[in-house]
């Protein structure tokens, strides 16, 4: 089986971050996001909320499994038997860091590849550092998430949903 894994904080999960997915999905068997339970952080939701937000907007994808991990991806790599670490790129300043990791992850783990997406251009811009900036402040997000995610930003910064 050709099992990938999509791996990120998805804190908010962007419509970027759902156009990688689902081109990911296209590609591979079976496709797993990893939401990272990263203890150094202050997420604005919690792991489990960040679950379940990935699970309700992929649920039309049937080879998708959306879970959590916590510490190194190469020790979850071997856990669910991936052999490819997905991750997208928006600009050349995402490439220079995420090529530190995939070399990284490769010496750790000689086994799993990388295989970066390039995002389309209408998500180029977007992050969900942007997403929870403008959200915080009572800016409209709902080009930038799923109408749920949004929802759920807007009722965490106790802004009436911009969108009602």
């Amino acid at each position: 089986m050709n099992r990938a894994i999509y791996p990120g904080s998805f804190d908010p999960v962007t419509n970027g971050h759902l156009d990688i997915i689902k081109r990911s999905a296209e590609l591979f068997d079976e496709l797993y996001v990893g939401v990272l339970n990263n203890t150094s952080k202050s997420p604005l939701f919690s792991v489990e909320e960040r679950v379940n937000m990935l699970k309700e907007a992929t649920a039309e994808i049937r080879n998708i499994k959306v879970v959590s991990f916590q510490g190194l991806l190469v020790d979850f790599v071997k856990e669910i038997d991936a052999s490819v670490v997905v991750r997208g790129l928006r600009a050349i300043t995402d490439f220079e860091y995420e090529l530190q990791l995939a070399q990284t992850n490769h010496v750790l783990y000689p086994s799993v590849d990388t295989m970066f997406l390039t995002a389309k251009l209408e998500y180029s811009y977007l992050s969900s550092t942007i997403v929870r900036e403008v959200a915080s402040f009572g800016g409209d997000i709902s080009k930038f998430v799923p109408d749920e995610v949004a929802k759920r930003m807007y009722e965490k910064y106790g802004i009436e949903d911009k969108n009602n």
